[in-house]
């Protein structure tokens, strides 16, 4: 970006979007920066009836204070934008939702997708400027030869986001630029330091989603219902075998997730049992599936966590145009190999990917994988390349 430009800055009042601002001054572009207020963290307060602790939480009123430090320590205009209405349409709602039906929802891209990116590009347009630029670990880049924006893993793999961000579109990936992609984390903290952000250059990495307080999510859900004028609907039931023998009830599906060991309750008892192909002397047990349709939590032993094999819906392409697409190019290998991450934590997995339907595809890993759970995104890359991803179903 040699050329001075006009960029909007989402800046969350962290290091990294503040560190962006500042380097982007410097090259001489016009930088305006924005913040979106999302949830008012003042909302759903403990059982003391007391505000929750917002430490650790990105999207805090402490986040917004420290962004419009940031901007006035650089003399940028400084601007918050609020979709709290939408984002509680678009992302907490379908959150509840998906939780109460037994999966397990990733809020964070959700935002991402079908908000944040898509309502600042807005915002950036409407104060003229072309280009967003955020403080995510990813690269970017425009391939002349398929005629498409490339999604890139970053320089410093250890901070990698481009997980949560495999659904931008191909105009979204054409407006952003992410000014952190070659550079490591310690480097950033250092040019925040240089630019006379000391504060900022020390504060801790968000951990926690915005809306949900010490990561309780059952607390959340029933103090969010209980705000909605909704009781927490009753889906307890039963805790079963992977063989179907049931063993023991539980106190609601929303509980348990896919891997989990602690909190089955009749734990002791099933292992009495013994659960088919478990040692039950030794081997812990496992949430394996949740049965939404049938209020069952389906527990078992290692081996039953492992997945050869799942589907995902609702995909976004980023380096190809489409699976079928891609096969056709070569006729004579129909095969499309891919490395596949299931979590954000995840190591990539090698496996192929074969349509099976509308808008889904299957994907079929080379080494079974553990607790693949549905709700998360699966995302698929070749070497650092994201070639897209998807809902795993």
């Amino acid at each position: 970006m040699s050329t001075a430009q006009t960029i909007a800055v989402a800046m969350s009042g962290g290091v990294d979007s503040s560190t962006v601002a500042a380097l982007l001054r410097d090259e001489g572009h016009a930088v305006v920066g924005l913040t979106m207020q999302l949830w008012n963290q003042r909302r759903l307060p403990g059982a003391d009836g007391k505000p929750k602790q917002t430490e650790g939480r990105c999207c805090s009123i402490d986040d917004v204070y420290d962004a419009r430090y940031v901007a006035e320590t650089l003399g940028i205009p400084y601007y918050v934008v609020n979709h709290e209405e939408r984002f509680e349409k678009e992302v907490v709602k379908p959150f509840v939702s998906e939780y109460l039906s037994g999966r397990t929802p990733i809020p964070c891209s959700l935002c991402n997708n079908h908000l944040k990116f898509d309502q600042l590009l807005i915002v950036a347009r409407q104060i003229g400027a072309e280009l967003l630029a955020t403080g995510h670990y990813a690269r970017n880049h425009y391939c002349e030869k398929r005629g498409r924006w490339i999604l890139k893993r970053p320089a410093d793999k250890s901070k990698d986001q481009t997980y949560f961000l495999f659904g931008l579109t191909q105009e979204q990936l054409a407006r952003t630029r992410f000014p952190l992609g070659e550079k490591l984390k310690p480097q950033v903290r250092e040019d925040a330091r240089a630019h006379g952000l000391n504060v900022l250059a020390e504060k801790p990495d968000s951990q926690e989603i915005c809306f949900v307080p010490g990561g309780d999510y059952k607390q959340f859900l029933d103090a969010y219902l209980a705000e909605q004028g909704e009781s927490l609907p009753d889906t307890a039931g039963e805790l079963v075998t992977t063989s179907g023998e049931v063993v023991g009830r539980h106190e609601g599906i929303h509980n348990f997730t896919v891997g989990q060991r602690k909190g089955l309750g009749d734990a002791a008892r099933v292992r009495a049992l013994k659960v088919p192909g478990q040692n039950a002397e030794t081997e812990p047990l496992y949430v394996v599936e949740v049965r939404g349709d049938k209020k069952q939590v389906v527990v078992g032993g290692m081996a039953d966590l492992m997945s050869s094999t799942m589907r995902v819906k609702k995909l976004n392409w980023i380096s190809i145009e489409s699976l079928d697409a891609e096969k056709a190019r070569d006729p004579l290998n129909p095969l499309f190999h891919v490395e596949v991450k299931i979590r954000h934590r995840h190591e990539p997995a090698k496996a192929v990917l074969e349509t099976i339907g509308e808008d889904e595809v299957l994907v079929i890993f080379e080494e079974s994988q553990r607790a693949v759970t549905p709700g998360q995104a699966a995302v698929f890359y070749k070497g650092d390349e994201g070639v897209g991803g998807g809902w795993i179903s």
